[in-house]
């Protein structure tokens, strides 16, 4: 049987909060396409099939490496060295928090939101908080290495200055990550569809799509495109600079910097456009046949899911490519197999070698900040 919330979906698509099963409520709609009706129960089967599996995938490789980067830096580094630490240990800790909804929104598309409305908002509301303060700090992180990489002396000759400024960063990064959370704690709430509850953004009839519209607009925009133009940015000088050095590593750093640029643009730049394509139905309907929407629905999931996969890359693509973090793991790594009585001879053999060589130890500590390469990988 046809809702009237399948109606609106005509309309109007999923917000953009990414779990919603139908968009912001609104009467007007209603009466103006009353006569338009579509069954999206295709798309909530779909959903309830596509998404578990996938976001408890998610949670659990991403829980791992982003909790192994938080412990490292917690228990074996025990002070933050640069600027670049301060900020992974703080993405780290958004992509845990971004991470923990992932269990909730698995549970809503398989039977529905059980979990009343004020954990509704809180979870929607934690959501956009570390899609938001993730980004900016992967931001910040570009911007760190570009002056470190161009201006170098000028990032010499102010390490401490810079490491304090980094935590000024982070506060601010965070409270514009709460203050753009805002509508979320606000209009999240559960409604019923076909007999079930859904988490999803509800904005009251007099606001209409234009809020929806705002919305969505501050999500791409602070969400993908200022990142992605101040890391272009960066990044593009960061390259010209390095093809003019002679260092002999200049050429993995490289890698390093193309390989963070395209993970970046494949996970988000196609779930960004499908937000671009939902501001633009909202605004004047640019779809109207069912099964269009209904294919449009479905791979704005897949997208989706593409998109959150970033969670789990980051503390691949920014900290265990450095040298000294992967010495960090595998001494984690020993941690955890002396815990369990086994301690192997090559992990052994490694961390000596490195405690007997306080000198090198040193040396990389200090380069952390002035080396091209070390830094690009951390």
């Amino acid at each position: 049987m046809t809702s009237m919330d399948d109606i609106m979906n005509i309309t109007a698509f999923t917000t953009e909060d990414p779990f919603s099963v139908s968009p912001f409520s609104t009467t007007e709609d209603y009466e103006d396409y009353d006569s338009l009706m579509c069954d999206r129960a295709s798309v909530r089967e779909f959903r309830g099939r596509y998404e578990p599996p996938l976001f408890w995938i998610i949670a659990l490789v991403g829980g791992a490496g982003n909790m192994a980067v938080v412990w490292i830096y917690l228990n074996f580094r025990r002070r933050l060295k640069t600027m670049s630490d301060v900020y992974l240990l703080n993405l780290a800790v958004a992509d845990l928090l971004f991470l923990v909804t992932l269990p909730l929104w698995a549970a809503e598309a398989s039977h529905g939101w059980r979990f009343g409305s004020a954990l509704c908002k809180l979870n929607s509301a934690l959501y956009k908080v570390n899609l938001f303060s993730s980004m900016m700090l992967l931001t910040c992180i570009s911007v760190d290495r570009y002056v470190v990489i161009v201006q170098t002396t000028k990032a010499q000759n102010s390490q401490m200055e810079r490491r304090r400024c980094s935590r000024l960063v982070c506060l601010v990064v965070w409270l514009l990550a709460l203050l753009l959370a805002t509508p979320e704690l606000v209009f999240a709430t559960t409604a019923e569809v076909d007999s079930q509850q859904y988490c999803r953004m509800v904005f009251p009839a007099h606001m209409g799509n234009r809020t929806k519209i705002l919305v969505l607009s501050l999500q791409v925009s602070m969400g993908f495109c200022l990142p992605f133009i101040i890391m272009a940015f960066c990044y593009s000088v960061i390259i010209v600079t390095l093809l003019k050095t002679r260092n002999f590593q200049k050429h993995k750093a490289m890698r390093v910097i193309l390989v963070v640029v395209v993970v970046f643009i494949v996970s988000q730049l196609p779930y960004n456009g499908v937000l671009v394509m939902e501001a633009a139905q909202a605004s004047n309907m640019t779809m109207t046949d069912c099964d269009e929407v209904k294919r449009f629905d479905m791979v704005g999931q897949v997208l989706k899911s593409l998109a959150y996969m970033h969670a789990c890359l980051n503390p691949f693509l920014y900290a265990f490519v450095g040298v000294r973090f992967r010495k960090d793991v595998l001494q984690l790594l020993q941690c955890c197999f002396s815990c369990c009585g086994w301690q192997p001879a090559t992990t052994k053999g490694q961390l000596s070698k490195s405690s007997r060589s306080p000198l090198s130890s040193t040396r990389a500590s200090v380069m952390s900040d002035s080396d091209t390469s070390q830094h690009l990988s951390l």
